[in-house]
Order: C-alpha cells, then sequence, then structure tokens
C-alpha cells in the first residue's frame, strides 16, 4: 500500500515527502524491516523515539514520529502531533477498514468483561453468527486462541485480528475495552454497534495507569460516545452518570429491580465439580427459566447483559438458554474436578471488588474453611495490597500470601506489606513467595469441606518478573499436586 493512502486522514509534516511502497506497519524496532513504517509511540516505561535508529538499521525508510528528529538521508521522517491517534487511523487504512465489516460489540467496566465476553461468544457461534472475542485470555475466534499483550491490543494488532477473523469467517467481535485502552486511542477509528457496561470501582489508578478515580471513569465514559447502542447495569450507580451522556438506544439490567431485562427468583446449584445458578429472566411481558455454569448474583448479572445484547442483535432464546448453561470462561470462578473432599477454585480475582465478589459466591454454599492464596501485583496498584490483605484477613479462614507479578518490586516485600494488613484485620496467614509452593501447601492443609480459593492469576500462563514473562500456572500447580500425591 502507498504511504499517502496508509497516512490518508492523518495531520502531519514532512519535508520532502514522497510516496513510497509500504509492506508493513511496526512500533516495536526489532521488527522493523526493509519496506516497513516504524511508528515511535511513547508508552509508560519507553519511549519509540528512542529506538528510531534501531529501526532505520534494520531497514525501515518511513519514520513516524511526535517530534523533530535526525535521521539518515534517504530516511523520511513525518511528525504527526499524536502517533498512538495517528496509528489508529493508519491501522484502519492498512487493513482496509475491516471494522465495518462486522458487527463490533464492546464490554466495558471494572469487573465482568471477560466473562460477558465470553458468553457472548459462545451464545453468538451457537446461533450461527460466527464470533470472535479480543479480551484478557487472548483472541479467540474459529476454534484458536491467540495471546495478546494487552486485554485491549493496540489499534494495529485490533485491526490485523478484524482481518483475521473476517477472513475466518467471522460476522461479529465481541471485545473487552479498557480504559487504558480507550485512554491509548486503541479503539479510537472503532465504531462499536453495542456498547456493554458492567461497574466501576477503583482500579488502575496510580503508577503508569490512572492519576485519580475521576480519570478512571472519564475514560470509562469514552466508549458511549462511539456506540449504536447500550446496554447498562442498572445496580451500579455509575449507570446513572452514563444515561446522561448517551444519545442512542439504551436497554438496562439489573439483579435487584425491575429494568429491560431483569432476573427473578434466582437460585443456586451445586453439584460435584460444578457452581452454578438459575434464574428467570424476564423482559417486558416475556419470562424465561435460565441456567449459568458459574455461581453467584454477579454471574446472572453478566448472563443478562449477555442476554440483553443477544436479544438486540436477534438471538432466540432457545440458543441463549443451551449456551448459557455451558459457558465458562477460562480463569473466571473455575471450580477443578479433583480427586479430594474439599473444592479448588480458580479466579483472576485481584482487587477488592473482586475478591469480596468470588468469597461473597463461594461462602454462600455449605463449606468448612475457606483458604486463600493470592498475592498482589509490583511497580502499580498499590492499594491493592491493603483493600486485598483487609479483605482475606477478615473474611477468609487461612491466607496464603505469594507472589503475583512482582516486576521489578521485592516479592518478599510485597508479601510483608499484605501480611500487615492481613494482621491488622485479625486474620491467620502464612507467607510463601514461591506460587507454586503455595498452591501445593494450600492443597496439602485443606480438609473436607473446605475451599481454596487461587486469586490473582486465573487464565494467565506467566508471571511478571523484573521485565520478563516467567512460565507459572495455578492449574498446573494444582495438577502437579495431585500427580505427586498419587
Amino acid at each position: 500500500m502507498l504511504l499517502s493512502e496508509i497516512l490518508k486522514g492523518v495531520e502531519y509534516t514532512a519535508e520532502d515527502f514522497f510516496d513510497t511502497e509500504i509492506t508493513d506497519v511496526v512500533y516495536d524496532s526489532r521488527k522493523a524491516k526493509d519496506g516497513a513504517m516504524f511508528v515511535a509511540l511513547v508508552g509508560a516505561f519507553s519511549d519509540g523515539h528512542d529506538y528510531i535508529s534501531s529501526a532505520v538499521l534494520s531497514g525501515s525508510k518511513v519514520i513516524l514520529a511526535q517530534r523533530k528528529t535526525a535521521v539518515p538521508q534517504g530516511v523520511q521522517l513525518i511528525v504527526t502531533a499524536d502517533t498512538r491517534a495517528a496509528l489508529s487511523v493508519i491501522s484502519a487504512n492498512f487493513f482496509s477498514h475491516p471494522e465495518k465489516e462486522l458487527k463490533i460489540i464492546g464490554v466495558t467496566g471494572t469487573k465482568g468483561k471477560t466473562s460477558i465476553a465470553g458468553m457472548l461468544g459462545e451464545c453468538l457461534n451457537n446461533a450461527g453468527m460466527k464470533c470472535g472475542t479480543i479480551g484478557t485470555v487472548g483472541a479467540y475466534y474459529d476454534g484458536k486462541i491467540f495471546p495478546t499483550a494487552n486485554t485491549t491490543p493496540e489499534s494495529f494488532e485490533c485491526m490485523r485480528l478484524f482481518r483475521d477473523m473476517i477472513n475466518a469467517g467471522c460476522k461479529v467481535c465481541v471485545m473487552e475495552v479498557s480504559s487504558l485502552g480507550l485512554k491509548a486511542h486503541r479503539v479510537d477509528d472503532i465504531r462499536f454497534d453495542a456498547a456493554v457496561f458492567t461497574n466501576l470501582s477503583p482500579d488502575h489508578i496510580g503508577g503508569n495507569e490512572h492519576k485519580d478515580f475521576e480519570e478512571y471513569a472519564y475514560w470509562k465514559k469514552q466508549l458511549f460516545y462511539k456506540c449504536g447502542c447500550a446496554v447498562l447495569n442498572k445496580d451500579d450507580a455509575f449507570s446513572k452518570e452514563l444515561k446522561e451522556i448517551i444519545s442512542v438506544p439504551c436497554f438496562e439490567y439489573s439483579v435487584f429491580e425491575k429494568a429491560d431485562f431483569y432476573a427473578e427468583n434466582i437460585q443456586k446449584l451445586r453439584e460435584k465439580g460444578f457452581f452454578g445458578a438459575s434464574f428467570t429472566c424476564v423482559s417486558g411481558e416475556t419470562q424465561a427459566e435460565m441456567k449459568t455454569a458459574v455461581p453467584g448474583l454477579f454471574s446472572v448479572s453478566n448472563a443478562l447483559a449477555c442476554i440483553a445484547v443477544c436479544k438486540i442483535l436477534g438471538v432466540e432464546t432457545g440458543v441463549i438458554q443451551k449456551s448459557l448453561e455451558k459457558a465458562k470462561v477460562l480463569g473466571r470462578n473455575n471450580c477443578l474436578d479433583i480427586d479430594a473432599d474439599f473444592d479448588v477454585i480458580i479466579d483472576y480475582a485481584h482487587n477488592g471488588q473482586s475478591f469480596n465478589s468470588v468469597i461473597d459466591t463461594f461462602s454462600e454454599y455449605e463449606h468448612s474453611r475457606i483458604i486463600t492464596v493470592f498475592g498482589s501485583v509490583g511497580d502499580r496498584a498499590f492499594l491493592r495490597r491493603e483493600e486485598l490483605g483487609l479483605i482475606s484477613g477478615k473474611r477468609a479462614d487461612l491466607s496464603i500470601i505469594t507472589t503475583d507479578d512482582p516486576g521489578f518490586e521485592d516479592p518478599e516485600s510485597i508479601c510483608a506489606q499484605i501480611a500487615s494488613y492481613v494482621q491488622k484485620a485479625g486474620g491467620e496467614y502464612k507467607i510463601i513467595v514461591n506460587r507454586e509452593e503455595a498452591v501445593k501447601y494450600a492443597l496439602s492443609v485443606a480438609g473436607k469441606g473446605d475451599m481454596v480459593l487461587l486469586l490473582g492469576k486465573g487464565h494467565e500462563d506467566f508471571m511478571k518478573v523484573k521485565g520478563k514473562k516467567e512460565p507459572y500456572s495455578d492449574y498446573e500447580s494444582v495438577k502437579k499436586y495431585f500427580e505427586e500425591r498419587v
């Protein structure tokens, strides 16, 4: 594609502009090559402008930057005000606007995004509307999972995935839209057919994320300026603020009061290795009996959001019923099928709200003790350590404090900070820094009727340590324990 075509819609300046064929767009200098345009993105931890010389050495003859910088003769420097915003336009152009060929559903909120996206994907695929999903667990379509670096990938990656989904026959894409993704211009050029709001609580605040809760909320709102219709959780107070700015059709769902879609007769379901819920979905004069393969009020709430979107897209009730009864999302309230007289649940819960939600959910079922295994991320979100420690200290019978993506921080120091809050809440705790050993210890001390909650890592199969991703999985740790026990 010609450079002039790729830059269509981008405001820029360039001395002695000359048109040339562009075969790829990269923002990692290690992927630079002859024919590739290098985009210098300014990130939280690095500045792409520092790698321009490296990209040039690797063969890139076109550089897109936010400021003037010296480049060798024969290399074209193009300057724009914001390279991230420009990348969004460039990406849509480069892939011939795949966002216009798909129905795209965006899901945002502090919690519930991944579960709703998974439920929706299941329902839409079963309805014959071939669907791909993009989110925390990666990109999923055509029966395959592809890893992604962020919950909401960079705009170029989004457009590439859209094009690949279309080539695979997809008609719909459901994607998680994070506040950081909105802030970083990753979805600037996407018009969403529908946008779902789940809930809002303080998260991603501090460090290189959001400066305060107000900024966090501001970026969540931005999704609802770029959608065809909105689906809102009436049970969350932030929905009232959203309704004030929304100028498109709006539908609400609730587990506590009447709404466009609401639940009645909510019941717990439990069998060996299975926790779930049943409820009656009421919408206007229509009622339908539903079951979910995930327990708790939050699961019913997520299911209602899914039902609302499905109905907007014309999915039949029977298809929704069959899909929700089977739909599970890796790393979200996964009760493992193990040979033991206690239960093991893996969940991605990593902040106060999600911790409380998971404990609320499983404490409603008959049990002996609740044992938590958790840590907290390094380098950011420092307030989480306090809230996680206080919640687990107050609500769990035993807190096993361990490592969870320490980054460049000392894992022992993070564990000690969390322990101080568990102790403050009067809870019993044990620090085991090695997470695999922590999991094995929890399983070794679990007794009949206990619930062991492995929290924080969920679906992830790595641990972020000093800038690297080291292999790690809670699932594998549990598997190894039972294999070694035989």
